[in-house]
């Protein structure tokens, strides 16, 4: 989403005016090596992840060389070491430490970027992935005034609930959409499931005893690759991060029945930042599901009714809040 900025600049008499050396420093030369930015990021990235230069030499299929170059060019051009060395054992410095999720995160939107699986509607964000066995994740993101407009009243209500909550787990606002949420944390291991409340659409999916014995795992990885699940997980950072909100479309194949068998499911997610009884952070996820998709490059044969049941359950719902 595109930030305009306005500054304001005071009238300053012309003898009170200081050289730029005296205030700020001076600003840096544009490197030279721009246009290896792609290969030095991968070579950055990998070592970082390895810690070893062996390894990432053969990961990377490149050269000691190489590598090497890449990472004195990155940290001549950034101004810091990111490495340091001690016995042939690489460990990130703080400002590599600072450095690798951005860094991470270009080469991932770079990638899909060149394999066209990212792009932007609109000004939000349009993501999608395919595989040969014909597995498939298509996401848009969308404006949350389509939440105003769409029939959906537990979507609004719960929008509701959380701003006058402030985002808190436990306030008293929460206590009547709390049943319908996923609540996730982020850990070191990534986005665990510490809450599936028992009337969301995973429990209504998968039933009560996968949702329970969900509870406390990561998300685990869907197929696609490393930058496919950075793809995934930048909306749930994003929303954790700044504290906001996001909606977005989806429609993928998962498998239901235990026989792994895959089966189309669209839906609309809402997601919400929040947190915790101690201050920690916290996510909250709405999932409904919908045949009122729209996910633009989609075939919208592919969108499928939702399964009775469970649109006799969401009916419900809504009419309970329908204002």
């Amino acid at each position: 989403m595109l930030r305009y900025w306005m500054i304001y600049l005071p009238s300053v008499p012309m003898n009170q005016i200081v050289a730029p050396s005296e205030t700020t420093q001076a600003v840096k030369k544009p490197a030279e090596t721009h246009g290896l930015l792609h290969e030095m990021i991968r070579s950055f990235t990998t070592l970082a992840k390895t810690l070893n230069l062996s390894h990432a030499v053969k990961e990377l299929g490149s050269t000691r060389q190489t590598v090497r170059r890449h990472i004195t060019q990155l940290e001549e051009a950034k101004g810091a070491a990111l490495f340091t060395v001690e016995d042939r054992q690489y460990r990130l410095t703080e400002e590599g430490e600072r450095a690798l999720p951005e860094a991470q995160d270009l080469l991932a939107r770079g990638n899909a970027w060149l394999n066209s699986n990212v792009s932007h509607v609109h000004g939000l964000q349009l993501f999608s992935a395919s595989l040969p066995n014909g597995w498939c994740f298509w996401q848009q993101q969308h404006s949350l005034s389509r939440i105003w407009n769409a029939p959906s009243c537990l979507m609004r209500e719960t929008l509701r609930s959380w701003a006058m909550a402030g985002g808190d787990l436990e306030s008293p606002c929460m206590e009547h959409v709390r049943p319908y949420l996923i609540v996730y944390r982020h850990t070191i291991a990534g986005w665990i499931c510490v809450e599936f409340g028992e009337e969301s659409f995973f429990v209504k999916w998968f039933g009560w005893a996968k949702a329970r014995s969900s509870v406390g795992r990561s998300l685990g990885r869907m197929p696609g690759g490393d930058d496919f699940a950075r793809m995934l997980d930048e909306p749930f950072h994003e929303v954790q991060t700044t504290q906001s909100m996001r909606l977005d479309h989806v429609f993928t194949l998962v498998p239901r029945e235990s026989d792994g068998t895959l089966q189309p499911v669209n839906y609309q997610r809402l997601m919400l930042g929040g947190r915790f009884p101690d201050g920690s952070l916290a996510l909250y996820a709405l999932v409904e599901p919908s045949a009122d998709v729209e996910i633009v490059g989609l075939d919208h044969g592919k969108i499928v009714q939702p399964s009775p049941e469970i649109m006799v359950h969401f009916n419900q719902i809504n009419a309970k809040y329908e204002r």
